[in-house]
């Protein structure tokens, strides 16, 4: 009998309901159903919408929504809250609602949800206040000051089948400044900004007939993704999430509802000799339609004419205006020699596998090297070699003892080379990293998003920077935008996100977030590590020790004492804080 596979994923979810609804339903049905659908086209819904929410499901004058980030959630909770009041002023709905708000982990079923996460929601909604919101104490560590309210503590309650107390949170929007006026000319409720038009760019079709092409269809598509990803006016899914949906054959609007775009580019390329054919499509993800579509058959030395006409279509499909700067930037090529671009995009794919070994180690330090040999002014190549002697650092594949510093002085001449290039940028905040020097990697991680607004990787590796300078706050709104870039690669932002929770204190977040990495991450011993050093502080001893004999098994040799003495953190009260988490577990090596 085959078992069916149970998909989960951690998710905050709002829970809504009308005050009064069967009294008002009872006096009058008519009116009462038009006030409702008015109230959810004019105020629930755009909501909704604007904080990149997804409502799962509508139960009477109930609603259930799913949120990627737990601060949109409350935004829009208090976005809904606060239009409300302020529409009271100048219409007799009538309709008043109470709003609950959880962070926890839900049982994917096609479109609907289920699981604790959910039923928490639903029975913390009955605790707002009318008109308020309630959350649980998870949410309130999660949002931290990232929300312009304080909530109030509103004590624990027993809820209908959950075991344990939950203590609950609560915020009306009475005595709110940004609710005290009536829309209109005197001031308004503060709303999230509408997102601009949104891409994902699926990995382009191998159609060479040749398995050993892979990289090249595969390293055309990011390059698209990179030149996308620099211009301000757009939001573009990483390339990892794009590539989720590699070897697949996905209903666009299913990838469109998935990642959160209203685009969707597709396309294949055939090379053969000097020669390519690369057609693209760009689609509209929620009705299919086709925006644009073009073919090219060209030489292969206009493969970056091909890439830059590409973006500037999708652009125009899109009706987005480019900067001067944009223009130029995304017009720029990486390198004269096409020998050398074809060297780079193969040892750029060895850095992206999933299995690195000495072998590809070795196998992409010999691209590289060769790249910059034909080539010995590309910088990304430079950036690319820097990467593969970090990851030696790590690994210890070569026995190398300068590994690091080999890789530091690389990256500085990969990003003098070139300047304008994220990638290059991105690598040398990474080995600033590991060399401690995190004002440096804050430094280069910024230089890369000015240049690339929606460059997914320099949003993760801030995350880390800021984590480990200790920011964890700033670490948090990194991960937020890092997240909605690159739903797909959420098992390492979360685990930076359970980092940040923990050095900030707010364990119950943290454990939360170490949680959900182990889920999408079952292997892992470094989440499992800080997650007992979180459940230490939490007191919950038993769950503690059960994580950490699950550690064990998985890695024998593991020491949290080494674990902490490679976290470059800059402020020893911080690795200290992780420690006495294992103290009071009982569990100190």
């Amino acid at each position: 009998m085959t078992e069916t596979r149970v998909e989960r994923r951690l998710a905050a979810v709002l829970a809504a309901d009308v005050v009064g609804y069967s009294r008002m339903m009872g006096a009058d049905e008519t009116g009462t159903l038009a006030a409702l659908k008015r109230h959810r086209e004019t105020v629930f819904e755009p909501a909704v919408a604007r904080h990149n929410g997804r409502i799962v499901k509508l139960i009477g004058d109930g609603t259930l929504v799913e949120f990627a980030s737990i601060v949109d959630a409350v935004k829009c909770a208090l976005a809904i809250q606060r239009l409300i009041k302020a529409e009271a002023q100048r219409s007799a709905d009538g309709i008043v609602l109470r709003i609950g708000v959880n962070l926890g982990d839900v049982i994917i079923d096609g479109d609907d949800i289920y699981g604790d996460g959910v039923n928490i929601a639903a029975r913390l909604e009955p605790l707002a206040d009318p008109g308020g919101v309630c959350i649980s104490g998870i949410v309130n560590e999660s949002v931290g000051n990232r929300i312009d309210v304080s909530f109030t503590d509103g004590g624990e309650f027993a809820v209908k089948n959950i075991s344990r107390p939950l203590r609950i949170w609560k915020w009306h929007p009475d005595g709110d400044a940004l609710s005290a006026h009536p829309l209109g000319r005197s001031a308004k409720p503060e709303m999230a900004e509408p997102e601009p038009p949104s891409v994902a760019v699926l990995p382009f079709d191998n159609m060479s007939g040749d398995p050993e092409q892979e990289y090249f269809s595969d390293g055309i598509t990011e390059d698209i993704i990179t030149d996308l990803s620099k211009i301000a006016g757009l939001l573009v899914i990483a390339r990892n999430s794009s590539f989720a949906y590699k070897g697949k054959n996905p209903d666009i609007r299913t990838v469109g509802r998935e990642l959160g775009v209203r685009s969707v580019l597709e396309g294949s390329i055939r090379r053969a000799g000097n020669r390519v054919r690369i057609t693209a499509q760009l689609i509209n993800a929620a009705n299919g339609a086709h925006l644009w579509a073009e073919r090219y058959d060209r030489d292969l030395t206009d493969i970056f004419a091909v890439q830059d006409d590409v973006t500037r279509c999708i652009v125009d499909a899109l009706k987005v205006k480019l900067t001067a700067a944009e223009a130029a930037n995304i017009a720029e090529t990486p390198t004269n020699n096409v020998e050398a671009h074809d060297l780079f995009l193969r040892g750029r794919e060895l850095i992206r596998g999933t299995k690195q070994t000495r072998e590809t180690f070795e196998q992409a330090v010999a691209l590289f090297t060769r790249a910059i040999d034909l080539d010995p002014n590309y910088g990304e190549a430079y950036a690319g070699l820097a990467m593969m002697h970090n990851l030696d650092f790590h690994n210890k594949w070569s026995g190398a003892t300068n590994a690091l510093d080999t890789a530091v002085r690389l990256a500085a001449i990969g990003v003098d080379k070139s300047p304008s290039a994220p990638f290059a940028h991105w690598i040398a905040a990474i080995v600033a990293i590991w060399k401690k020097d995190l004002g440096r990697a804050k430094r280069e991680c910024e230089t890369a998003l000015a240049l690339s607004p929606n460059y997914a990787p320099a949003y993760g590796t801030l995350c880390f920077a800021e984590t480990y300078a200790g920011n964890p706050e700033t670490a948090l709104l990194a991960t937020e935008r890092a997240l909605r870039l690159d739903p797909a690669f959420a098992h390492q932002y979360v685990h930076v996100q359970g980092s940040a929770y923990l050095v900030a204190g707010k364990y119950e977040a943290a454990a939360a977030a170490f949680r959900e990495r182990i889920r999408l991450m079952p292997g892992t011993d470094l989440s499992r590590g800080l997650l007992v050093s979180a459940l230490g502080h939490l007191g919950d001893i038993a769950e503690a020790r059960r994580v950490w004999a699950e550690l064990k098994a998985l890695n024998s040799k593991y020491s949290y004492a080494d674990h902490l003495a490679r976290l470059p953190f800059t402020n020893p009260a911080d690795a200290e804080r992780i420690k006495r988490g294992f103290e009071k577990a009982g569990l100190a090596d």
